[in-house]
């Protein structure tokens, strides 16, 4: 994955500035759509069904299945506050971007 390229210059319009708010958000959002496949493709290790199959010498304990699960629980938790908060942030964004263009 590549890293966005933002202009040097500090001469930058309000409408460019939210633009890059905006494609800010846009791989945040792609960097959490990683993590939640990450931790799907970790469920799918330990249960045995991820496609290239599970390298474990042993079924999991029902323990271990817990503590994975709660372990996955705790990131989508942590995801989803996140999502709130670039939620927030892209209101914000299209409001200001709103606020500049009627010209208030």
């Amino acid at each position: 994955m590549s890293m966005p390229a933002f202009q040097a210059t500090p001469e930058i319009s309000m409408e460019n500035a939210i633009s890059q708010v905006i494609s800010s958000i846009a791989m945040e959002e792609l960097a959490l759509s990683h993590i939640i496949n990450a931790e799907g493709e970790k469920l799918q290790f330990v249960l045995g069904t991820l496609e290239n199959g599970s390298d474990l010498d042993e079924p999991p304990t029902v323990e271990e299945l817990l503590a994975v699960n709660e372990s996955v629980q705790d990131m989508l938790s942590t995801i989803s506050m996140n999502q709130m908060f670039l939620f927030a942030k892209m209101t914000a964004a299209v409001n200001a971007l709103g606020r500049d263009t009627n010209g208030e």
